[in-house]
C-alpha cells in the first residue's frame, strides 16, 4: 500500500444515460464516447443487448461490438468488461445494464424459501457487477430503460394511482454510484439529474453530441486543483477578469461560489467612487 496525491488525470468517468425505449440513449452514448476518445472510436468497444441495435450507428465509424445472448447474468458482463479492459479499451459502453436487473430479479423469483432472505443470494452477484464497472480502468457508459413510476395517493377517501416520474429498470440505489446521470426524454432531449463534475448542474435540456464527450474529458484530465483556481481568483484585479476564471473553470462554479462573490463584492467595493481620494489615483484607507 502507498498513499498518493489525488490526480484529477487518474479518474475515468462511469456515468448511466437513462430514458425509455427510442429516445436515442444508444446513439447518444457513442457520440459521448467519440468525445471521450477525441474521435478514436476504434478504442470504443459496445457492450450489446439489445439485438444488435449498436450495429445501426456504424457510420459514426470503427468502433467495436461486443454481442451478448440471454441469460444477462452480472457474471456475463463482468467477463465482457474484462474482454474489453484486456483488448485496450478506453471507453466501454453497456447498453443496457437493465437487461441485469431483469435477470436477477427473475432469479430471485424462482428462488424457493423466504423472499426476504433470498436477497442474500440476489445482492452480492449486483454488487459485484457494480463494483467492476467502478473499478474498471476504462471510462464506463451504461444506458438503463426508464418506465412510468406510480405511487397510490389518497384523494376523496380512496386511493388512486398518480404518475410521479419516470424510474430507470435497475437498483434503486444504483444511480449513486455514477458519477453523471442523464435524463433522455423522447425528443432525445437530455438533462443531469446528478452530476458530481458539475459541468452540466443546472443547465437547461441539451443534446448529446460529440463535444459533450469532449468537455467530460477535459474534466478527467485537467490537472487543475481547487487550491489553484482559489489562487487564481484571489489575483483577480477585475470583475471582468473575475468572470472570465468562473467560466473557464466550470466544475468548480459551485464549491468556489462563495469564494467567487466575496472576491466579486471586493472589487466592485474599490472601484466605488467614495473609496477614492481626492486626486483619484489613491485608494483610501476606508477600504
Amino acid at each position: 500500500m502507498q498513499l498518493r496525491k489525488s490526480e484529477r488525470k487518474q479518474a475515468k468517468i462511469k456515468m448511466a444515460l437513462q430514458g425509455s425505449s427510442g429516445s436515442g440513449k444508444s446513439l447518444s452514448s457513442l457520440l459521448l464516447a467519440k468525445g471521450l476518445t477525441n474521435d478514436n472510436l476504434t478504442k470504443v468497444a459496445v457492450i450489446d443487448t439489445e439485438n444488435g441495435s449498436a450495429d445501426l450507428y456504424a457510420h459514426l465509424g470503427n468502433y467495436n461490438v461486443l454481442p451478448l445472448q440471454p441469460p444477462y447474468t452480472p457474471e456475463k458482463f463482468i467477463q465482457a468488461i474484462s474482454v474489453c479492459e484486456e483488448a485496450g479499451m478506453e471507453v466501454i459502453i453497456l447498453d443496457s445494464i437493465s437487461q441485469v436487473w431483469d435477470e436477477l430479479i427473475d432469479y430471485h423469483s424462482k428462488l424457493p424459501g423466504n423472499s426476504f432472505t433470498n436477497w442474500n443470494k440476489v445482492t452480492p452477484r449486483q454488487k459485484a457487477f457494480i463494483d467492476k464497472i467502478l473499478q474498471c480502468n476504462a471510462h464506463v457508459i451504461a444506458t438503463m430503460r426508464t418506465k412510468q413510476d406510480y405511487v397510490l395517493q389518497q384523494k376523496d377517501g380512496k386511493y388512486v394511482p398518480e404518475k410521479v416520474g419516470l424510474k430507470a429498470v435497475q437498483r434503486d440505489d444504483v444511480s449513486y454510484e455514477f458519477t453523471i446521470v442523464f435524463d433522455i426524454d423522447i425528443k432525445h432531449f437530455a438533462i443531469a439529474s446528478k452530476d458530481r463534475t458539475n459541468l452540466f448542474s443546472g443547465k437547461p435540456e441539451f443534446m448529446i453530441n460529440t463535444s459533450t464527450g469532449k468537455r467530460i474529458l477535459e474534466w478527467c484530465t485537467s490537472p487543475t486543483k481547487e487550491e489553484d483556481v482559489k489562487q487564481r481568483i484571489e489575483e483577480c484585479l477585475s470583475v471582468s477578469q473575475l468572470m472570465e476564471l468562473y467560466k473557464e473553470y466550470p466544475s468548480f462554479q459551485l464549491p468556489l461560489k462563495a469564494l467567487y462573490q466575496a472576491k466579486k463584492e471586493q472589487l466592485e467595493q474599490l472601484v466605488k467612487p467614495e473609496n477614492f481620494s481626492q486626486n483619484g489615483n489613491s485608494i483610501s484607507s476606508r477600504t
